[in-house]
C-alpha cells in the first residue's frame, strides 16, 4: 500500500521516536508523490536541522549523490565520497544522512559499492535512496533497505488505455458477458493494449537513444554509446512493467467498486463505470467477488515472478470473468 508524504512522515517520525528507524530506506514513486519531500523532512528530523530544502542547500550533516556527470549516471567517484563523509564523527549525537537521488541512474560499479555501505552501515547513518523505477535497482540493493512507495498527491487522470480498459471490463454485464469466450476476449483485449503500451514506450525510448547518438557521438567513444543503448532496453522494461501495472491496478479498482457495490458502501474508485460494477454487483454474491480479487492478486504475484506473461493473464481472466 503506497503512502502519503504526510503518512510516510508520520510513520518514520513514530519509529524515530521509538528509536526504531531502520538504517535504509527505499523511498519510491511516480513523479510528483513527494520523495525529495520527504527525503528533506526526514532529514532534518534526525540532524534537528532548521526546516530547509536540503537538495538547494544540505546542511551540516546530510550528504547527497545524484546523477551529475555527463551521462547523466551517479558513479563510483560518488559513491566513494558519500561513504567517506558518513566516516566521519557525527556531532551533536544526532544522525548522519546520505541521499541517493536517483538511485535507478546508479553506474553497476557504484551500485556494487554502495552496496558494501548497505552491508556495513556506518554508526549513526541513515541512508535514503529516492527511485521513480525501483525496479532497475539490483535486488541486492533492494532487500537491504525499508521500502516506503508514495502515492500521487491527487489521482491522475486516466490514460488512454486505461480508459479502454474501463469501458471494456463494463462488457462483463452485456447480456453476451460472463462466458468462457466472453472471457478470453477480455483477455485478448487485454494484451492488446500491452502491446499497445509496450510500443510506445519503444518508440520514445528508441527516439530519446537516437537524440543522444546524433548529439554525443563526435564527443564520446563508442562504449559509452553502447552503455546508453543498454540503458534505453533496460528503461523500457522498467516503464513497461509500471504501466501494465497500473493496468492491473484498474482491474482492482473495477473489482473494488463490484464490492463497494454490493456491501452498500457508496464511494466508488472509477465513478464513470458505476452502472456497470453496480450491475454486476447484483449478480454475484460478495464471497463470489472476493474470490476474484484474490484471483487477481495470485495474477499480479505471477507477473511480479515473471511468470509466463500471456499465460499468468488467460488463466486469471478465465477465472475472474466466467460466471
Amino acid at each position: 500500500m503506497a503512502f502519503t508524504r504526510t503518512g510516510a512522515l508520520e510513520y518514520l517520525s513514530r519509529a524515530y521516536e521509538h528509536g526504531r528507524l531502520a538504517h535504509a530506506y527505499l523511498i519510491s514513486g511516480p513523479p510528483g508523490s513527494g520523495k525529495r519531500g520527504l527525503a528533506t523532512d526526514l532529514s532534518n528530523l534526525v540532524t534537528r536541522s532548521a526546516e530547509a530544502d536540503v537538495f538547494a542547500s544540505a546542511p551540516p550533516g546530510v550528504y547527497l549523490a545524484e546523477p551529475e556527470s555527463k551521462s547523466r549516471r551517479i558513479v563510483i567517484a560518488q559513491v566513494r565520497a558519500l561513504e567517506h563523509a558518513l566516516q566521519m564523527r557525527a556531532t551533536g549525537g544526532v544522525r548522519k544522512v546520505a541521499i541517493v537521488a536517483e538511485a535507478d541512474r546508479l553506474q553497476p560499479q557504484a551500485a556494487n559499492a554502495f552496496l558494501k555501505t548497505l552491508e556495513e552501515p556506518p554508526n549513526d547513518s541513515l541512508l535514503l535512496l529516492l527511485s521513480s523505477m525501483p525496479e532497475v535497482l539490483p535486488d541486492t540493493i533492494i532487500s537491504r533497505c525499508i521500502a516506503v512507495p508514495l502515492a500521487t498527491a491527487e489521482k491522475a487522470d486516466l490514460s488512454a488505455e486505461e480508459a479502454e480498459l474501463v469501458e471494456l471490463l463494463g462488457t462483463v454485464v452485456t447480456p453476451a458477458g460472463g462466458g468462457v469466450q466472453n472471457a478470453y476476449g477480455i483477455a485478448r483485449e487485454f494484451h492488446r493494449l500491452l502491446a499497445q503500451v509496450r510500443g510506445r514506450i519503444q518508440d520514445e525510448n528508441e527516439a530519446a537513444l537516437k537524440r543522444e547518438e546524433v548529439r554525443y557521438k563526435n564527443t564520446t567513444d563508442g562504449a559509452w554509446l553502447d552503455e546508453r543503448e543498454d540503458y534505453f532496453k533496460a528503461l523500457t522494461e522498467s516503464q513497461y512493467v509500471r504501466q501494465r501495472s497500473r493496468l492491473v491496478e484498474i482491474l482492482f479498482r473495477w473489482w473494488a467498486d463490484v464490492l463497494r457495490a454490493s456491501t452498500a458502501v457508496a464511494a466508488r474508485e472509477l465513478p464513470s463505470a458505476s452502472n456497470q460494477t453496480n450491475a454486476l454487483a447484483h449478480k454475484l454474491s460478495t464471497p463470489e467477488i472476493l474470490r476474484r480479487l484474490r484471483r487477481l492478486e495470485e495474477m499480479r504475484d505471477h507477473l511480479g515472478r515473471n511468470i509466463q506473461e500471456a499465460l499468468a493473464i488467460e488463466v486469471a481472466f478465465v477465472s475472474i470473468f466466467t460466471f
